[in-house]
């Protein structure tokens, strides 16, 4: 995401918004009433549509639209990924509008370079053997040296969120408020069913294959930002992380901007689904802040009941049950999501996002996620190409 910065006049950040509530402790100062600022990164992939395989095309589309994008694309891990990364945004209209141009131009790009650009958190069919599969970075080659097979298993797409929360020591407690509901995040973007020509049995196979990494997860509950500094230094240490980026966990203080970063979705297969999470994180990152300054403890479910909760969404996704690691219920992912949005609901209706996120969830419950659509596709013919052409087709709509 392009950085934000603040405003060194007043010491705040522009774009701050929690929502007027509770009476702060003494000592805190009131944030600005407005929207949180938020941005969105997709990662994509380009597959060839005669066989559906993942190619190695990246370094070519890059290069065709980085006089137009710039710093808002990217090269992945792997050579058949690219990613694109929005500017920050207070009105969800004009994120979607950026989301839907970056997803265009890329798509055009692909095009030119006989491939498509498909939002599917797994890889249909994996690149080939003989291609050269490794993006050619020395990161990601010691990642690979390191790490083995887990990183050359690494066929993942995902949707990273980031809203501004400038301040270290309450993105660390915002990410304590925020474990119990990522179950709920993943549920609602399980675009990933299929892995290697077959189904995997599970809405969000990504979630699945990213949980190889030894640093990915649900993160720990920490006391304070030098418990979290303390934590990362240790793992580094000890090798199971090269370096801070290489912090994996479902939500994160950025190592990079000052935001707060969720992990836990799936790449979304439309533009307005990844308009519909970024609403809902800004709306818990929002109610978490609230509830700091208001001097109310985050849940501390235990670990283990988390990261049930967690398989059980990328299992299920949305259209089977999901854990309440709270309560330890087991419930229709929906009424997950409904508790979601009641919990939310004041701080969506404060930055104007009410309406957008109840018409996107409307249309998700008419037409199912991610995963259940791309299922319904194979179902049609048992064929893997028409699951390609319609992610191809959600990911960009094209005119007929």
């Amino acid at each position: 995401m392009v950085p934000m910065r603040a405003d060194s006049s007043s010491g705040e950040v522009a774009g701050l918004y929690v929502p007027a509530a509770s009476p702060e402790p003494a000592g805190r100062p009131h944030p600005p009433v407005m929207p949180l600022r938020v941005g969105v990164e997709e990662e994509f992939f380009l597959v060839d549509m005669e066989t559906g395989r993942a190619v190695s095309r990246a370094a070519a589309v890059l290069a065709a639209v980085k006089s137009r994008f710039g710093e808002l694309v990217h090269k992945e891990f792997l050579t058949s990924q690219v990613e694109a990364v929005s500017s920050p945004h207070t009105d969800l209209g004009s994120l979607r509008r950026e989301l839907e141009e970056l997803r265009a131009g890329l798509s055009c790009a692909a095009r030119s370079m006989g491939c498509e650009l498909i939002a599917s958190g797994s890889a249909l069919l994996e690149q080939r053997s003989d291609e050269e599969i490794l993006t050619d970075d020395p990161r990601y080659m010691r990642m690979a040296s390191e790490y083995g097979a887990v990183a050359r298993g690494e066929n993942c797409c995902g949707c990273h969120i980031h809203v501004e929360v400038p301040d270290r020591e309450d993105a660390i407690q915002v990410c304590n408020h925020l474990r119990p509901w990522l179950p709920v995040l993943q549920a609602l973007t399980a675009n990933s069913p299929f892995t290697n020509g077959i189904d995997s049995g599970y809405g969000s196979w990504r979630a699945m294959a990213f949980a190889r990494w030894p640093s990915a997860g649900m993160p720990p509950f920490f006391a304070s930002a030098a418990d979290y500094d303390a934590t990362v230094r240790s793992l580094i240490h000890s090798g199971l992380l090269l370096d801070e980026g290489m912090v994996y966990w479902l939500v994160r203080p950025s190592h990079h901007l000052p935001t707060v970063e969720v992990r836990a979705a799936d790449v979304c297969a439309t533009a307005g689904e990844a308009v519909l999470l970024a609403g809902v994180v800004r709306g818990l990152v929002a109610t978490a802040l609230r509830d700091i300054r208001a001097g109310a403890p985050a849940p501390r479910p235990p670990d283990a009941l988390l990261q049930a909760a967690y398989w059980r969404a990328a299992r299920d996704g949305l259209e089977g049950e999901g854990l309440d690691s709270v309560s330890d219920t087991l419930l229709p992912a929906w009424d997950l999501v409904d508790r979601l949005v009641d919990r939310v609901h004041p701080a969506l209706s404060g930055a104007g996002d009410l309406e957008t996120v109840l018409d996107r969830l409307a249309w998700l419950r008419r037409v199912g996620s991610g995963a259940a659509r791309q299922r319904a596709a194979y179902a049609r013919r048992r064929s893997l190409c028409d699951v390609i052409l319609m992610l191809r087709d959600q990911t960009v709509p094209h005119p007929v």
